[in-house]
């Protein structure tokens, strides 16, 4: 993975990935190849913000009809990804990306702003990746109330779009 910062543009192939889950498994873009893919980014496992936000991808009925994919990645190490999947009985894997190599490549980790306080830290972010592997739609500033439901009525305006409905 290179140090440069290559934000995703819509329309055009998301950068290639492989990164671990709380098991060790390796998983890629590539794996997910003919289906959605909801990359989310989150902060930290266990806060409220993110609590929320994973258990709303959790119970989103349509996103499962759908089929979409979802992966949640943060710079969490495996043991707390493992304690916050069990928790909260999340049935999709949570990538870590220590160090944030990923997370910088693609813009997720920089300066943010916080209640007025700003700081260094992953940015809470997500990315549709349609099924051709191409960034559908992202979100770069995601407020967190909702956002499933966002992001699930985008993968029904794409597959509207393409007469896939």
């Amino acid at each position: 993975m290179s140090d440069s910062v290559q934000v995703p543009v819509v329309g055009e192939a998301f950068p290639a990935f492989t990164l671990l889950d709380a098991a060790g498994q390796a998983h890629s873009l590539a794996d997910f190849a003919g289906r959605y893919v909801v990359l989310y980014v989150y902060p930290k496992d266990d806060t409220p913000g993110c609590t929320r936000e994973a258990c709303d991808f959790r119970d989103n009925a349509l996103l499962r009809e759908r089929g979409a994919a979802i992966l949640g990645v943060s710079a969490d190490d495996a043991e707390s990804h493992a304690r916050f999947a069990e928790k909260f009985s999340l049935p999709f894997p949570l990538l870590s990306d220590p160090g944030a190599a990923f997370l910088r490549s693609i813009g997720s980790y920089g300066t943010k702003n916080m209640y007025g306080k700003v700081t260094e830290g992953i940015k809470r972010q997500t990315f549709l990746i349609g099924p051709d592997g191409r960034l559908v739609k992202s979100w770069l500033a995601v407020k967190v109330d909702g956002h499933a439901d966002h992001v699930a009525a985008a993968i029904e305006k794409d597959r509207a779009a393409k007469g896939d409905a």
